[in-house]
């Protein structure tokens, strides 16, 4: 073999293992290509207590989150608490409450879009739903103090009428700012939207941090969007107004959100009469029904938390006949006999989907 021989065989050699070393590195490269495909999605999941309730947030993350994901979340909660809390003497709305007739308070938008939710359901709804109905739930027992189980006299229930009405609460814009003010003496309580609200908020923070898939849960109310983490619609249970835990109905959802309002854990008895805390703004007492749960879904959770309260106050009929002039998906829980009965709007029809009604019990 001569030495052209010996230098064309080392040459060929030489190529051949950078051949070799080359294709395994692409090898390794695709096999770590697919080592990543295959790893999934990030479950995040993000829990604390806000606004006198918990929350919880479950997220499926194709993209990592942001390393503050939790601190931003608590902010936002923070801020809604701030400005809603009627336990907070600083928040807008004490302020607001302490306010003499004709003074006037620059309030933030986040305030200025719940009353204008409110607004929206308390017209809509005929006054079934009053931010301003606080004196009423006070005088029933209901309020921050216990009075003890009393049927309060019908005196002080008109008293307690005459205090309230969401008519007299104004709004005005002046030089950019939002303004406050009421024509009569009275006080505003806006958590029956104000906990809906705060899970938009959180919502909205996800989708800006392009986190579509999640679940967020502020004291029972919910809001979900995309897939769960087994990459199937969200699957939310409807509770059952019974002694013991059960479940009504299992609703898929992809988006949208869900609140429910009931009267089965908080009312007192006197003399063999159920008073319930669901207080009736137009008559100044507790409704007199057999409506023990309403479930709203909605596109935003302020609205379904609005839209329960609203509905609670009317019989079944009054509700689901108003949900199907408004297009809204209702589902209701009444008492009937040893039992209870169920029935729902037209556009809740769909969301039941393949899901048989589970009878309840």
């Amino acid at each position: 073999m001569t030495l052209a021989d010996k230098q064309n065989i080392s040459t060929l050699t030489r190529l051949n293992k950078a051949s070799f070393s080359f294709n395994c590195v692409l090898l390794f490269a695709f096999i770590a290509l697919l080592g990543g495909c295959n790893r999934g999605p990030e479950i995040i999941k993000i829990s604390g207590s806000k606004m006198g309730t918990s929350y919880h947030v479950t997220i499926v993350a194709d993209q990592p989150a942001p390393v503050d994901l939790a601190k931003q979340i608590e902010q936002t909660l923070d801020r809604v608490d701030q400005s809603m809390s009627t336990y907070k003497v600083d928040s807008e709305i004490s302020q607001f409450n302490q306010l003499d007739v004709g003074q006037r308070l620059v309030i933030s938008d986040d305030f200025d879009q719940v009353l204008r939710i409110t607004r929206k359901v308390w017209q809509k709804s005929g006054g079934t739903l009053d931010p301003t109905v606080g004196p009423l739930v006070d005088i029933w027992g209901f309020g921050p103090t216990f009075t003890g189980d009393v049927v309060p006299s019908d005196s002080a229930i008109q008293r307690s009428l005459a205090s309230i009405g969401f008519d007299a609460v104004n709004r005005t814009v002046n030089n950019q700012q939002i303004l406050l003010s009421k024509s009569r003496p009275l006080r505003l309580d806006l958590s029956a939207v104000a906990k809906g609200y705060a899970v938009d908020l959180v919502a909205d923070l996800l989708e800006m941090n392009a986190l579509p898939d999640y679940l967020v849960e502020v004291g029972g109310e919910t809001r979900v969007n995309g897939l769960n983490p087994e990459g199937d619609p969200w699957r939310l249970a409807i509770e059952s107004p019974s002694l013991t835990e059960a479940v009504a109905q299992v609703l898929n959802l992809e988006a949208g959100a869900v609140a429910t309002s009931g009267d089965y854990r908080n009312y007192f008895e006197r003399d063999g009469v159920r008073y319930s805390h669901t207080i009736d703004p137009r008559s100044g007492r507790p409704t007199t029904h057999s409506v023990a749960s309403v479930t709203v879904v909605a596109d935003t959770c302020a609205e379904a938390d609005a839209w329960a309260t609203a509905l609670m106050v009317m019989n079944s009929d009054q509700a689901v006949d108003l949900a199907n002039e408004l297009k809204i998906p209702v589902y209701i829980v009444a008492r009937q006999d040893e039992g209870y009965t169920v029935s729902y709007s037209e556009t809740f029809t769909p969301l039941l989907g393949i899901n048989e009604l589970i009878e309840v019990q």
